[in-house]
């Protein structure tokens, strides 16, 4: 059985993110409370890494929680040990560019909406229950998908499709559906 690393630091804005992982086996979640170096050693030592919350183009904020932090958990720092990975999740605002930039294999989103804040920055009209229904639904699904797949690439594909229904009438989920990769090289 696989083991998997979730790395999701702790912050209440982003908890929605949760149905994602709370039902696979043999997982250890990290929400703050170690170095990067501890980080990097039980990414070297887990089979698959989901790392989500808030973050930017140069990688996943740490949000205060993690110790001696340049104010990211994951970043360049990072790339070396996940580069040996080719099944991993990154869901972060701009995690396309880190997952691009660097060349790594996995899902990943890129600018996410998940916040109202962040609908009006995006140009997107929306109100918190549209905003919480994309939340709430894109999680659902992909923690399902993650739980019902061994393949990377059609936990993909299904969770894409799935979340493509609430697309059609939800402004949110669609731009964020619009924003929603997997690469393999």
């Amino acid at each position: 059985m696989k083991k998997i690393l979730v790395i999701h630091p702790d912050d209440r804005s982003t908890d929605f993110l949760r149905p994602i992982y709370q039902q696979l086996p043999n997982t250890t979640v990290v929400t703050g409370g170690v170095t990067k170096e501890q980080v990097i050693d039980m990414i070297d030592q887990h089979d698959q890494v989901m790392m989500m919350g808030h973050g930017a183009p140069f990688g996943l904020f740490s949000v205060g929680k993690f110790k001696n932090t340049n104010g990211f958990i994951i970043d360049h720092n990072v790339v070396g040990v996940l580069r040996k990975k080719d099944n991993s999740v990154f869901i972060w605002c701009n995690a396309d560019k880190f997952v691009d930039w660097y060349g790594l294999n996995g899902i990943y989103s890129g600018m996410f909406v998940s916040e109202v804040g962040e609908s009006v920055y995006c140009g997107i009209p929306s109100t918190q229950e549209q905003v919480n229904e994309s939340n709430d639904m894109f999680a659902q699904i992909l923690g399902q998908q993650l739980l019902a797949e061994s393949s990377l690439e059609r936990v993909y594909d299904n969770t894409n499709q799935a979340y493509r229904v609430l697309a059609e009438s939800n402004q949110v989920a669609k731009y964020n559906q619009q924003r929603f990769y997997y690469a393999l090289d």
